[in-house]
C-alpha cells in the first residue's frame, strides 16, 4: 500500500464515523451517535500526525480533513443535540443547531486560509463538536437551558478572534 494513502484512509474513517453518528441520531440512538463523534475525534487527532510522521502531508489531505471535520464535528453534533434535546424547544432549537453547523463551516474555512504558527484563531470545531457530544451523554444531568447556551457559546467561540494555543 502506498504510504500516502494511510492518513487519508484515517480521515475517511473519521468521515464514516460522522455519517454513522447521523444515522444513529436518525434512529434515536443518541448515546451511540455521541460515541461515534468521540471516536471520530480520536481518528482526527491521528491523521495529521501520521501524515507528518510519514512525510506525506498534502493540500488534498488538508481539504479532505476539513470536509470530514465539518460532518463529524459540525453537522453530526448539531443534529444530535437538536434531536436529543433542542427539538423540545421547536424552531428556536433548530435555529441554534443550524447556527452551530454554520459557525463550524466558517471556522474551518477561515482555518484553511489563515497561517498561524503557534495558535488557532477561534476555538477549533474539533473541540466544540465533541464537547456537544459529551453534553448529550450527560443529558440526564444537565438542565435544558444549558444546551442552547452551550451551543451558542461554542458557536461564537469558533468564529471569535480568540487565540487558542495549538496542542
Amino acid at each position: 500500500m502506498n504510504k500516502r494513502l494511510i492518513p487519508n484512509i484515517i480521515t475517511l474513517a473519521n468521515l464514516i464515523l460522522g455519517i454513522t453518528s447521523l444515522w444513529y441520531t436518525m434512529g434515536g440512538m443518541y448515546k451511540e451517535a455521541a460515541l461515534a463523534i468521540l471516536l471520530a475525534m480520536v481518528l482526527d487527532g491521528m491523521d495529521g500526525r501520521i501524515a507528518r510522521h510519514l512525510q506525506v502531508s498534502s493540500d488534498f489531505g488538508k481539504e479532505l480533513d476539513s470536509l470530514s471535520d465539518l460532518v463529524s464535528f459540525g453537522v453530526a453534533p448539531a443534529l444530535l443535540t437538536y434531536a436529543s434535546v433542542l427539538k423540545s424547544i421547536g424552531y428556536f432549537g433548530l435555529t441554534i443547531a443550524i447556527i452551530f453547523a454554520l459557525c463550524g463551516a466558517v471556522r474551518l474555512a477561515r482555518f484553511n486560509v489563515m497561517i498561524t504558527s503557534d495558535h488557532f484563531i477561534g476555538v477549533p470545531i474539533t473541540f466544540a463538536g465533541p464537547m456537544m457530544a459529551i453534553f448529550v451523554l450527560l443529558a440526564n444531568r444537565l438542565p435544558l437551558i444549558f444546551y442552547p447556551i452551550a451551543m451558542l457559546g461554542l458557536s461564537y467561540l469558533m468564529v471569535s478572534n480568540l487565540k487558542v494555543p495549538k496542542y
